[in-house]
């Protein structure tokens, strides 16, 4: 992700001054342990089984195994008929821990890189003030997503009936973000974050002898010229003025020192933050390898995937979450119109099924949590666990106003 940079007061300012007194150090250990003990999408055994185990001591009623490892919890309050869906990821990354701190991950090879740990706790946090409050009328439904890493939970919980099992009128998320000052807020309306495509491309060449290149068509060349013709469809093919990024990965060759190969395979992903830039850049790729390999003699396959959606915020909801930011953590520490992040979000698909609002909490540039997200040196800033927390409680008493 790029940075994205907003003005911001002492982080003192900013911690909620009416939460339960002992919030801070029970949200704590709940990340700590989520910490300790990460899991990949789909395998949130653990996770989900402890998310569900709260959610049922706080009163909430709980459906576990929805999409797979999905945990949703349920709060109504009231006659009213609003309802308003709040979702965090529980998933990890198959990443090494470089850390040393005590609740460093126990799973070797894999860490909570990206925070969800941090998100899923601020949800529960979220879930046990509401549960104890009464100040709203509607329902609050609480949605602890598997497999955001890979762009598969979301639509997993949704083609498991998320929405028509559990309705709701809009739905919002929150990440961290480590370039963002500590408590700060960011978020937009329409996009946000890019969609994520992939591709993959073989070149079916004429192997032969490196001495005698004459006899062969060789791939290598083929895909070399292709990896550069590539970076036209940005540059050439598209507005100037239409975000969007094509990147070539992985150049597969099953090569020996003194034999051109039959074939070369290449694959990467594209961005963009429309379905039309999306399909224009899907097209043009195809053009551009279909061309070179027929000058060269050659044949292809060429596949294309949607991955990830693009994660396009609704304007209604945008001012609401922006609002209730703004009277958390105080308007200038909260940027309204940020720039938007060619990385993806599978929150994407829930956002082209219901309005909904994607948020950036500030996870801060030095200390706790100061390094990259997916770094092997990442950590969760403890320090925002009660804003986030406080925004998603204020967010509901906001939205379901009794």
């Amino acid at each position: 992700m790029q940075d994205i940079h907003a003005p911001g007061n002492n982080m003192q300012n900013k911690i909620p001054n009416d939460m339960p007194n002992d919030m801070q150090g029970e949200l704590v250990s709940w990340r700590h342990d989520f910490h300790a003990y990460p899991e990949l999408g789909f395998e949130e055994h653990r996770t989900a089984g402890r998310v569900a185990e709260l959610l049922r001591g706080f009163g909430v009623e709980v459906h576990e195994g929805v999409g797979g490892t999905g945990v949703v919890g349920v709060l109504k309050r009231g006659d009213g008929e609003r309802a308003i869906g709040l979702r965090a990821d529980m998933d990890a990354l198959s990443i090494t821990e470089e850390n040393t701190f005590a609740h460093k991950s126990t799973n070797e090879g894999l860490m909570h890189a990206c925070g969800h740990d941090g998100h899923t706790t601020m949800l529960l946090g979220a879930a046990k003030v509401l549960a104890d409050n009464h100040d709203y009328d509607g329902t609050v439904v609480f949605i602890f997503q598997p497999a955001e890493e890979h762009g598969r939970g979301a639509l997993a919980m949704i083609e498991d009936g998320l929405f028509s099992r559990f309705p709701v009128d809009a739905v919002y998320g929150v990440h961290n973000m480590p370039s963002l000052e500590t408590g700060n807020f960011a978020v937009r309306s329409g996009p946000i974050m890019a969609c994520e495509d992939n591709f993959e491309i073989t070149i079916h060449g004429k192997g032969g002898h490196a001495a005698m290149p004459q006899l062969s068509i060789d791939p290598i060349v083929i895909g070399s010229e292709i990896v550069l013709a590539l970076q036209s469809v940005v540059s050439r093919n598209l507005s100037p003025i239409d975000n969007c990024v094509i990147s070539v990965t992985d150049f597969d060759v099953d090569a020996t020192r003194n034999v051109i190969p039959e074939r070369v395979t290449l694959r990467g992903d594209t961005r963009a933050f429309t379905p039309e830039v999306q399909t224009q850049i899907e097209t043009a790729m195809e053009r551009i390898v279909s061309g070179i390999c027929a000058a060269h003699g050659a044949s292809y396959d060429f596949t294309y995937s949607r991955e990830f959606a693009a994660t396009i915020n609704s304007e209604t909801e945008v001012h609401a979450a922006a609002s209730v930011a703004r009277a958390l953590v105080g308007k200038n520490n909260v940027d309204s119109a940020c720039t938007p992040i060619m990385a993806s979000e599978d929150f994407g698909f829930m956002l082209q099924h219901k309005p909904g609002c994607y948020l950036l909490l500030g996870n801060g540039g030095d200390g706790p949590g100061g390094c990259g997200l997916h770094s092997p040196n990442y950590d969760f800033n403890d320090e925002i666990l009660t804003i986030g927390t406080e925004f998603w409680v204020r967010l509901v008493q906001d939205q379901l106003r009794a």
